[in-house]
């Protein structure tokens, strides 16, 4: 059940364009809210918005070093929804294996 809350405000995150973009720029390493916010055209409290979203979802985590606060990814919440695609993914290809045996013995069973 813990899993399944983290998936869904994971997926809740990540369901917005601003906040996947947020999360791609912090692929590469911590980011003060500054340099995050440039790129976006929005006031600041509604870029904050986002950050909180991200942050009560566990993908992001922020420290405050004097005045400036920096932003930095968790993975562990995309690890879970990594894991949990990777299962739909197997299902699927299983699913489309049989369907595939199924439609050769067809075959064969027609000539």
């Amino acid at each position: 059940m813990a899993n399944q809350l983290v998936l869904d405000r994971a997926f809740h995150a990540l369901a917005n364009p601003t906040r996947r973009e947020i999360v791609s720029r912090l692929g590469g390493g911590g980011v003060s809210v500054k340099v995050l916010a440039e790129p976006f055209d929005m006031a600041l409290p509604s870029f904050m918005k986002h950050l909180d979203v991200l942050e009560d979802s566990g993908m992001v985590s922020s420290e405050k070093s004097g005045r400036v606060r920096v932003y930095q990814l968790d993975h562990l919440p995309l690890v879970s929804v990594e894991n949990w695609l990777d299962d739909r993914r197997r299902q699927w290809e299983t699913r489309l294996n049989q369907l595939d045996s199924f439609l050769e013995s067809l075959k064969e069973t027609e000539q």
